[in-house]
């Protein structure tokens, strides 16, 4: 007696890779970066007891937004560093940053996260070693004040 299969709801999605993507600054693509770390939003809870009630409710706090890293080869270029010396000395020079995450064929733009009003807070320099034949890698972490998600093929927000 044959049996039919039932088939599943929706069709299989297969999830983005994570090594094609490219980095903006004010809309312009920038440098060589090897890795993107840090993205999260935290809503905290506020918990409060309203009067003659037991239970504890909740409701949102401010929104929060962790520094994101980002690791870069080091090249003759100053753009970063003189932006990183800038607020070290007190200019905080506010520019969006835009993630961008591209195709498996790393040519069509799929999602796209932008940093609004980011500056550096930190800055490490590449790890030398005469020992190694490694690419001398640096990293920049952001702080930024607002985090949005669109989906590919969308225009970096307008400039700071």
């Amino acid at each position: 007696m044959p049996t039919t299969a039932t088939p599943q709801p929706g069709a299989p999605v297969d999830p983005y890779r994570a090594y094609h993507f490219k980095l903006l600054i004010n809309g312009v693509t920038n440098g060589h970066f090897t890795e993107v770390s840090g993205f999260e939003v935290a809503i905290p809870a506020l918990s409060y007891r309203e009067a003659g009630n037991e239970r504890i409710r909740a409701v949102p706090g401010q929104v929060e937004y962790a520094p994101v890293t980002l690791h870069f080869g080091l090249t003759s270029s100053r753009e970063l560093w003189d932006w990183v010396n800038a607020a070290a000395k007190g200019t905080v020079n506010r520019r969006n940053v835009s993630v961008v995450l591209l195709d498996p064929a790393g040519t069509a733009e799929v999602l796209r996260w932008n940093m609004i009003n980011a500056w550096p807070t930190r800055w490490r320099g590449a790890h030398l070693n005469t020992l190694s034949q490694e690419i001398a890698i640096e990293a920049l972490t952001l702080a930024y004040e607002g985090l949005e998600l669109e989906a590919g093929g969308a225009a970096a927000p307008a400039t700071a």
